[in-house]
């Protein structure tokens, strides 16, 4: 098994939602990344999404969209993104990775040079939220040939032919947005998001993640009853923010603080 498969194969094994926490790699700053990912899976973290700075980033709100510009401010690429999961790796060889962004980064390296780095560097799958799934078989095939997952993003508004064109294409779990907006809206109908996820179970095998909304403990204990995956981004993100001119200690301390009693409360 990979290492996606591993985590939730004991999820599963022990009757809990995995947690999902979401930083954008170069922020608050590029030297702060690989010691915030460790922090996170110390709070108890089971998998990464390690966003990849983007100047467009259109499926994200404010929050997001400020950690992005900060990290633009210090010039992050994709390549230093990736240098930053081999470094993540060097203490850190069995939580996954999983890279979010969009197209723009990957066509500009080359989708099989980019599938290829990826690997090399110990990424586990990549969520693409601008490649639509009737343009997205060239990166499923080439993320696959090295054993990279293909996450797509299924929304309250996805058409239900390229819902299945998604689902057929996907890998390692697939990631439903809970609400009908960007990252850090707020979340408004529990029992439709709880309908939608039993849905997607039951037309596909894959573990399935949701996200988007989610602010605290008590919203992910609530969605951990049905989901198999639980996301934390734009309340990551804000608290993060709140002390990043505190230096390394504070956003550190701030991370695990918000993190881990989520962790607390997701066991069923």
């Amino acid at each position: 098994m990979n290492r996606l498969e591993t985590v939730f194969a004991d999820t599963r094994a022990h009757n809990r939602a995995a947690l999902i926490p979401y930083i954008t790699a170069g922020d608050p700053s590029p030297l702060l990344t690989v010691p915030l990912m460790h922090t996170l899976v110390d709070a108890g973290a089971d998998v990464i999404e390690l966003g990849v700075p983007f100047s467009d980033p259109m499926a994200d709100g404010p929050v997001i969209q400020r950690a992005t510009e900060r990290a633009l401010t210090y010039n992050v690429t994709m390549r230093n993104v990736l240098e930053m999961v081999m470094d993540f790796r060097r203490q850190n060889q069995h939580t996954p990775v999983v890279l979010m962004g969009y197209a723009n980064p990957i066509e500009a390296m080359g989708i099989e040079q980019f599938a290829r780095e990826a690997a090399s560097a110990g990424v586990d799958g990549v969520l693409t939220v601008d490649y639509p799934a009737e343009e997205a078989q060239p990166i499923t095939d080439a993320l696959a040939e090295v054993g990279l997952a293909n996450i797509f993003l299924v929304s309250p508004t996805t058409p239900y032919a390229r819902e299945q064109a998604m689902l057929k294409q996907a890998s390692g779990f697939i990631y439903y947005v809970s609400l009908r907006g960007v990252t850090g809206a707020a979340l408004s109908d529990l029992d439709e998001v709880r309908a939608k996820v039993e849905e997607l179970k039951s037309q596909s095998s894959l573990p399935v993640g949701v996200g988007f909304g989610i602010r605290d403990a008590e919203t992910a204990q609530k969605m951990s009853a049905f989901a198999d995956a639980v996301v934390i981004g734009s309340a990551l993100i804000s608290t993060i923010e709140a002390v990043a001119d505190q230096g390394e200690a504070a956003v550190l301390a701030a991370a695990y603080g918000l993190l881990s009693p989520i962790r607390a409360v997701l066991q069923r």
